[in-house]
């Protein structure tokens, strides 16, 4: 019993979420570190520019292989998809490449994120090497992160916004028409208060379903650790089933909506009319 109780008391998925600086790095009050969130943001990029590089630009031929047929294929599925009914023409030759771009980064962090890595703050030994230890963390769980890229989306919303209408012409599609003028006053402040509800929504819907799959499975793989008898046969098949489900459903979803949405406020800020 003693011995569980130790075990419990060491076990705390939320560890895995702590971010202590590998290199201290702070410009004024701007807190710059490097940390474990940072290096899996290299790492996703890095594989992102190389999943663009093999599948889209290396090798394109007019018979096309197995390799460029899988690209034009994923090119296809997030032109329709995403691209069109959501981007202006005038506009999807420049934002576009955006909303893959995005898709593709988001999706390659939420998978890496299910991948075991040697990226960790937690060391062991082996043969007298200290070498870190191997585990799952995924950088869209870190709500800074997906705070960034949902800060991206809302800058450029309003940027492209202001640049096709004109800041009268724009923010006067903020107020629904046949409005009457008595109630400017309470539309107005809400209009303001929808535009920001928008950078939350990215960014928490994302964090959130990320935060919550990874921390089931933490719990699930813990208690396997923690506990015996008929107890360990459920967390375990409870833990695969889970990590499935976050792999094969939830990690595309994420990424599909994050992009999805954000096609549809810059493409409805560029023609508030649509």
């Amino acid at each position: 019993m003693s011995g569980f109780l130790l075990a419990a008391e060491e076990f705390d998925p939320a560890h895995e979420f702590e971010l202590p600086a590998w290199v201290s790095l702070e410009i004024g009050p701007i807190d710059m570190s490097i940390n474990k969130a940072v290096a899996y943001l290299w790492l996703g990029g890095l594989v992102t520019i190389l999943f663009g590089i093999f599948f889209m630009r290396f090798g394109l031929s007019l018979r096309p292989s197995r390799r460029q047929t899988m690209g034009e294929s994923l090119y296809e599925l997030l032109q329709s998809q995403i691209a069109e009914g959501n981007l202006p023409k005038k506009s999807a030759g420049r934002w576009f490449p955006y909303v893959a771009a995005l898709f593709l980064f988001i999706w390659i962090l939420n998978m890496i994120g299910f991948i075991p890595l040697p990226l960790s703050d937690e060391r062991f030994e082996l043969f007298g090497l200290e070498l870190p230890t191997w585990g799952v963390y995924a950088a869209t769980a870190n709500l800074s992160v997906t705070l960034a890229l949902a800060l991206i989306t809302f800058f450029a919303t309003h940027v492209e916004g202001l640049r096709y209408n004109g800041a009268v012409g724009y923010f006067k599609s903020w107020i629904p028409a046949g409005v009457p003028k008595g109630l400017l006053p309470l539309i107005i402040p809400l209009e303001i208060i929808s535009q920001f509800m928008r950078l939350i929504s990215l960014s928490v819907r994302l964090f959130a379903n990320m935060l919550a799959g990874h921390m089931l499975i933490l719990v699930m793989i813990g208690l396997a650790f923690i506990i015996s008898g008929w107890a360990l046969i459920i967390a375990l098949p409870a833990a695969t089933a889970i990590y499935i489900f976050e792999v094969v459903i939830v990690v595309t979803i994420q990424a599909f909506v994050f992009a999805l949405l954000s096609a549809i406020y810059i493409g409805g800020a560029i023609e508030p009319e649509h």
